[in-house]
């Protein structure tokens, strides 16, 4: 009897597994990536199942081509960098207050008519900042413990309250401004719980959309799946520049031509100063007439780890390149006329595009297919090993344009990134905190309030809720004559 039972159990084992789907195995074969097959006589048979849902879960055409395509594009130079045309950037010295209420009216008057969106890249979890909890949940120490969702949310229904009381809008009361979210694979669910928890910040749950980008395969060097596990592809989201094919095969495109939207303001999550829908910044970008914009932040000194704004070749596009890419020599070039550097104009992650060329953008680079490769550790079946991941960056729209116009932003105003750990040089919570507490001090004190401190006000400042002050206006009846004690939170 025993003898039997043996007999049987060698007779399973010896059995050989049934075969991989032949249709399967063969699509793989006709794009090289037949490897990802290569354990499928070793893996159970649950194991087996995952590994055919995951292959058959990839656009295998649209991937080939994205790898070839980006493999091939390596190498290739691009066309040099020249400074950008002082005409196409509106320096803040250079604007008169006439200029500054008339964008400021225009853009309070297109958002009063529901043409503005707002598309937010939060795709990032707050690793650097030593939480697995998405970036925007991230609260920096505040008086009011506000997270960076709740600031921005908050002064979204700041601007609508402000366009409503425009006056040519006043009869047609408040419109709501559409904030489309982007979230990953990694902070899509914890996003989603967080806005349902904090019940939505006071927006209408209706004026949300939630949409995720997308992610793409790691590969080797040749081109090749890595394989994570034996029954998964490594996958990596596909980058910031993800929004155009996201918006794309989301339909939101086609959902945002339904709600009458024109203009989309698009802008990132970490950046505790962000202006969400700034109606000067829009009422520019419609007098301009271009079809793509960008807040511009002025390069601190050559070293500064920021990409700059370029024209590719003399008449060609506005286009930005990274840090990483410029020689030092360049980083450093000064321009004689001005004494400053040639090469300034920071990207912020703060653009405004119109909605007519993000269709363009996203058919254009679906077809293009050509991403960067980042070169990083990828977890695989032998550890973590070399690869590349396939991203595309939020400013490859830029490229496309047929006309892009900067305006200048000061970095005390506008940009205080959220980047690194408390403990870091630079870009950390409890700069941008102070950061913010400053620049509402200084709309306190020239809104006629004063300030006590018991530490010095280098190192405090008061907080002005979105609810009472945008960007500083309206802020006399609630200040003047009166003493704040810093730290503190003013609110209604």
């Amino acid at each position: 009897m025993k003898e039997m039972v043996v007999g049987s159990e060698v007779g399973r084992t010896a059995t050989p597994p049934p075969p991989p789907p032949q249709a399967l195995l063969e699509r793989l074969k006709d794009y090289g990536q037949e490897d990802a097959f290569a354990l499928w006589d070793q893996i159970s048979p649950e194991e087996r199942d995952l590994l055919v849902k995951d292959i058959e879960s990839l656009d295998l055409p649209r991937v080939d081509r994205i790898i070839r395509c980006s493999l091939g594009s390596q190498g290739h130079p691009l066309p040099a960098g020249e400074p950008v045309p002082e005409s196409s950037v509106s320096t803040v010295e250079e604007r008169t207050p006439e200029e500054r209420e008339r964008w400021w009216k225009r853009g309070l008057k297109a958002i009063s008519e529901g043409k503005l969106a707002v598309v937010l890249l939060s795709g990032g979890q707050g690793t650097r900042l030593g939480s697995s909890d998405p970036k925007g949940c991230f609260n920096i120490g505040l008086p009011s413990g506000k997270s960076l969702f709740q600031l921005q949310a908050e002064r979204i229904l700041s601007v609508q309250r402000l366009a409503a009381q425009s006056t040519d809008a006043r009869s047609a009361g408040i419109v709501p401004i559409h904030w489309y979210i982007m979230t990953s694979p990694f902070t899509d669910e914890a996003t989603r719980k967080f806005f349902v928890s904090h019940k939505y910040f006071g927006l209408e749950a209706d004026q949300v959309t939630f949409f995720r980008q997308g992610t793409l395969p790691c590969v080797s060097r040749d081109g090749r799946f890595i394989m994570e596990t034996p029954c998964k592809v490594a996958k990596a989201p596909d980058g910031n520049g993800g929004l155009y094919a996201a918006l794309k095969s989301s339909r939101l495109l086609e959902d945002m031509a339904m709600r009458g939207i024109k203009y989309v303001d698009v802008y990132g999550v970490d950046n505790a100063l962000v202006r969400v829908a700034d109606p000067a910044f829009l009422g520019y970008f419609i007098d301009k007439g271009v079809t793509a914009a960008a807040k511009v932040v002025r390069k601190a000194y050559p070293q500064e780890n920021v990409g700059v704004f370029v024209q590719r070749g003399r008449g060609g596009p506005l286009t930005v390149i990274e840090y990483s890419e410029m020689d030092p020599s360049m980083a450093s070039e000064i321009n004689q006329t001005t004494g400053r550097l040639r090469f300034c104009w920071s990207n912020v992650c703060l653009h405004m595009f119109t909605l007519d060329f993000l269709n363009q953008v996203a058919n254009g680079l679906e077809k293009d297919c050509i991403y960067h490769l980042a070169e990083k550790k990828i977890p695989s079946i032998h550890g973590h090993t070399m690869g590349l991941k396939l991203e595309q960056f939020i400013f490859d729209a830029f490229a496309y344009a047929p006309s892009t116009a900067l305006f200048e932003v000061l970095r005390e105003d506008e940009f205080a990134p959220v980047k690194n750990a408390n403990g870091a040089s630079h870009d950390t919570p409890d700069s941008a905190r102070l950061m913010l507490l400053r620049l509402h001090s200084r709309w306190v004190v020239a809104a006629g309030g004063f300030l006590t401190h018991s530490v010095p006000l280098y190192l405090t400042g008061v907080e002005i809720s979105p609810l009472c002050s945008y960007a500083g206006e309206n802020l006399e009846a609630m200040c003047r004559g009166r003493t704040f004690h810093a730290p503190c939170e003013i609110a209604f």
